[in-house]
């Protein structure tokens, strides 16, 4: 691989979720967010994909990201538009620890929300937060 894998990772926030660099990960990647854990590359691309096909308007933008021996850190904030009548704009603020393996491929993807999740459901109505 000639680019470094954090300014992949960079190309990779920019354009999320279109065509994102596949090749970075283990087959066998570990992937956990506070909603899911999972693993394989092939359950990483459906839930892209599900991402891409249900919501509308996704940003990821990306805050800082170091890398320090084998963990990638990241923070960033990911934004969406849920396909609601409403269209209701949902804002996540959160980081990302990526474990690189002996063949530098990432081989653990676990997402931190810095919020709740049902902090998440509440954007989605309109009204009283409290």
């Amino acid at each position: 691989m000639n680019m470094d894998i954090l300014e992949i990772i960079k190309q990779d926030y920019q354009r999320f979720p279109a065509d994102p660099t596949y090749s970075i990960y283990a087959n066998d990647v570990y992937f956990q967010d506070p909603m899911t854990s999972f693993r394989g590359i092939d359950r990483y691309r459906q839930m892209i994909g599900f991402m891409s096909n249900w919501f509308k308007q996704i940003q990821l933008d990306l805050h800082d990201i170091r890398r320090d021996g084998d963990t990638i850190k990241t923070r960033w904030t990911l934004n969406w538009t849920t396909p609601l009548p409403w269209k209701p704009r949902i804002s996540i603020p959160g980081s990302s620890e990526l474990q690189l393996n002996s063949e530098e491929l990432i081989a653990s993807h676990i997402d931190y929300w810095d919020i709740s999740r049902f902090e998440v459901l509440k954007q989605h109505f309109p009204g009283k937060n409290n």
